[in-house]
């Protein structure tokens, strides 16, 4: 027969070490607040455990209920944890009613009317309420990512469901003996076992989520420019690609913005970098609240920056970049009291056959755009709209 101490002994090594774990990974990642909270429900579990371990060596009564409790605590603290993770409020009330009435059961169906399977029912309920608080969340997206590691915790935690569901059946209908305080029957011993592995495997879904999520944080920074929140010349290019690969299936045109600020070299050189810098985001947020959902904003580099526009004509696209100067026009920067007006020069081509897979050409076109609107007084926009493209020009409209 699997000896019970043996059991909570290897419960208790095991969830001291994923502990140890998870308070590295609190106090490496403070903004992380998900890892502070398993933390806590490990460390509560491996607690419970131990308290557990003494009811071969007192009366187990006490020892019963308090790890019981501790138990039930930590799996709402884990879940708790979950609502972290995916930025929701953490339901605290819930989850103290929950461990209230998990305690109120152990000590009546301990004490007052003693009944083992009454009191692993209880138990057994209460633990797999607060699991099924987890599965929606397991099984959501997170920023619009898949989450394998989320999926893994969700599929344990249904696991630990069955597990439980079917332990509380055997104990009820008496399957293998009786069950008491102290000693467990052998299917029991058994059912308890796979509850160990399976909490260990639940906290190895938790790890896998924390390195889902810092995984794709690094992947955001990839794509992201860090100063203004936009995206970078890498994700640029490769919407770029996709685009034209699009458009040459479907022959749905698209619009490329290429935008210099004027004078910003002057602003770094006459208020400073800070100013500079506080200019380039003024001017994101003022470019992005005039583009619409799906549309792309590249910082290249500097002060230039490029705007995707899929679906959109050469004549949508002038629309865009009017609204883009309007903007410009009325945000002013201020800084140390002093206002900067913004403005900037913007050149706008669309996606044609000869261009095809070669983003590089349209580019060159917006660029030629760019350059007459820069030549012709700056603070406007001018078209490509000539074709073929290597004999093409620019056409210059003001703002």
């Amino acid at each position: 027969m699997l000896s019970v101490p043996t059991l909570w002994l290897v419960f208790v090594v095991n969830f001291v070490a994923i502990g140890l774990v998870w308070t590295y990974v609190s106090r490496s990642y403070p903004n992380f607040d998900a890892a502070r909270y398993w933390a806590a429900a490990v460390y509560l579990a491996a607690v419970g455990a131990m308290i557990s371990m003494l009811r071969g060596v007192m009366h187990p009564l006490l020892p019963l209920v308090v790890a019981g409790v501790l138990m039930t605590g930590a799996c709402s603290v884990a879940a708790m944890g979950f609502e972290r993770f995916y930025r929701q409020p953490v339901s605290w009330r819930f989850h103290a009613i929950v461990v209230a009435i998990t305690a109120v059961g152990l000590v009546v169906f301990s004490s007052v009317w003693p009944d083992t399977g009454i009191r692993i029912l209880i138990y057994s309920i209460c633990q797999s309420i607060v699991l099924a608080t987890t599965l929606k969340l397991s099984f959501s997206r997170d920023n619009g990512r898949l989450q394998p590691g989320a999926r893994l915790a969700g599929g344990v935690a249904l696991l630990i469901i069955a597990v439980n569901v079917m332990r509380a059946t055997m104990v009820v209908l008496r399957v293998g003996g009786p069950v008491s305080m102290i000693e467990f029957n052998q299917p029991h011993a058994v059912m308890v076992l796979m509850l160990v592995f399976l909490s260990m495997m639940w906290n190895f879904g938790f790890l896998l989520m924390a390195i889902d999520r810092l995984r794709a944080e690094v992947a955001d920074l990839a794509m992201f420019d860090d100063l203004t929140g936009a995206a970078n010349r890498r994700q640029l290019l490769a919407r770029l690609d996709e685009e034209c690969a699009r458009s040459n299936r479907s022959f749905e045109p698209f619009a490329l913005l290429m935008i210099d600020l004027d004078g910003f070299k002057e602003i770094n050189d006459s208020c400073g970098h800070a100013a500079g810098d506080e200019c380039l985001r003024r001017f994101t947020r003022a470019a992005q609240g005039r583009l619409r959902t799906g549309d792309l904003l590249a910082r290249m580099g500097g002060d230039e920056f490029c705007v995707v526009l899929p679906a959109t004509t050469l004549r949508e696209g002038a629309v865009v970049a009017r609204h883009i100067l309007d903007a410009c026009k009325s945000d002013l920067t201020v800084w140390h009291s002093s206002p900067i007006a913004l403005s900037a020069s913007i050149g706008v081509a669309q996606w044609r056959p000869e261009i095809g897979y070669h983003p590089e050409r349209l580019v060159a076109a917006a660029d030629r755009a760019l350059y007459t609107a820069k030549k012709d007084g700056k603070n406007g926009y001018a078209v490509f709209d000539v074709t073929p493209l290597e004999t093409g020009a620019a056409l210059r409209m003001t703002a």
